[in-house]
């Protein structure tokens, strides 16, 4: 894969890309910006992930809210079978329900059904503005609140991303931004669209956010403004090691109404078990990133992390979510995957992946214990 990085070629008239799978997804997303278009699927791992990696997880990122997930964009696969054959999946037509979708089968099926080799993507026009927006709330109950109040103000955001305080300290410490130590969460919040859409969606965002116990909204002024509370989002996994030397990074999804209640339990949680946990994510679309800090060396306090992962699921599902927004299954969630979607779901994909890879020579060990 390392060696299928190749853009073979684009189509302006279809408003369609084909590449190789081992693209890495920031240097498709740039090649098209180059030329005015935007590829909206931006996982934070998109410096480094592949395209056909996220194709494989059906990764989303902080733009989903408004645009969608991998899978909304992908038009055609070329994927091989565990048995060498190759087979082509989609295609440029707009509308295409001829026999089952195995297109979307293989999306997000974390490379156990086949081998992504190369993917046709759909792309639009770049947005003609953006407007960025930090919000401080002193309570993180009142954050998770005015998270429901924007989805329903009709500002239609583009992104509302969520920090807590331990996520805030843990940044300021690292970047010394002058990001506020006494909050308990920021919201940072994008519009885009027209210049007067955009504009009149940050306002729309700032008086909610300011009716739901913000104390402070501040509207980016220039592009370099907006790029460093984005900076401060973007460097939260990578400053959490400061505080303790291993994490273990879940993300956990619930019904955007349910978000104030899974903030709750997590915090219920994080006490329960005597463990850091870092709450960051996709807020708008109940996407949450609940980091777990601990040790690795201290045994008991892994077995601790452990039991509060369990809950974790449990509390995400219990309120009508998901084990996963976009990491998949993996090893980690196997264990959890019939508590979530029932046996009789489970039994039928097993069936799947022992129609098409009989010998489970394709990613063992991943999403079925």
């Amino acid at each position: 894969m390392k060696l299928m990085g190749e853009s073979r070629r684009s189509s302006e008239s279809n408003m369609m890309a084909t590449a190789q799978a081992g693209i890495i997804t920031s240097d498709l997303a740039r090649t098209l910006a180059r030329e005015g278009y935007f590829y909206p699927p931006d996982p934070s791992s998109a410096e480094y992930s592949t395209l056909g990696g996220n194709v494989a997880c059906n990764a989303g990122g902080a733009h989903c809210l408004k645009y969608g997930i991998t899978g909304h964009y992908v038009a055609a696969l070329e994927v091989v079978l565990a048995d060498g054959r190759v087979m082509r999946l989609g295609g440029k037509a707009t509308k295409n329900v001829t026999g089952y979708d195995l297109l979307h089968l293989m999306i997000g099926s974390e490379g156990t059904l086949g081998v992504i080799t190369e993917v046709t993507v759909r792309f639009i026009r770049q947005p003609e503005a953006e407007r960025t927006a930090e919000a401080v709330f002193p309570k993180l109950a009142d954050a998770g609140r005015a998270i429901n109040a924007v989805l329903a103000s009709g500002a239609n955001p583009a992104m509302l991303e969520i920090m807590d305080e331990t996520a805030i300290k843990s940044v300021e410490d690292y970047l010394h931004l002058g990001l506020p130590l006494d909050a308990e969460a920021i919201l940072i919040i994008q519009t885009d669209g027209s210049a007067e859409e955009a504009e009149r969606g940050i306002e729309i965002v700032a008086e909610v956010c300011r009716q739901n116990g913000a104390r402070e909204v501040r509207v980016a002024a220039t592009p370099e403004e907006s790029a460093e509370m984005w900076h401060a989002r973007h460097s939260i996994s990578g400053s959490l090691g400061r505080i303790r030397p291993n994490k273990l990074g879940e993300d956990v999804t619930v019904p955007h109404n349910a978000i104030p209640a899974m903030i709750a339990r997590i915090k219920e949680i994080s006490a329960r078990y005597g463990l850091p946990i870092v709450i960051f994510g996709h807020a708008g679309d109940g996407n949450l990133h609940p980091n777990i800090l601990f040790d690795k060396r201290d045994l008991e306090e892994f077995e601790r992390v452990e039991q509060a992962v369990g809950d974790l699921f449990r509390a995400a599902v219990e309120l009508g979510g998901s084990l996963s927004g976009e990491h998949g299954v993996g090893v980690l969630k196997r264990p959890y995957l019939e508590m979530a979607l029932g046996p009789v779901a489970v039994e039928v994909q097993k069936r799947i992946k022992q129609a098409l890879d009989p010998h489970g020579i394709l990613n063992p060990g991943k999403i079925f214990v």
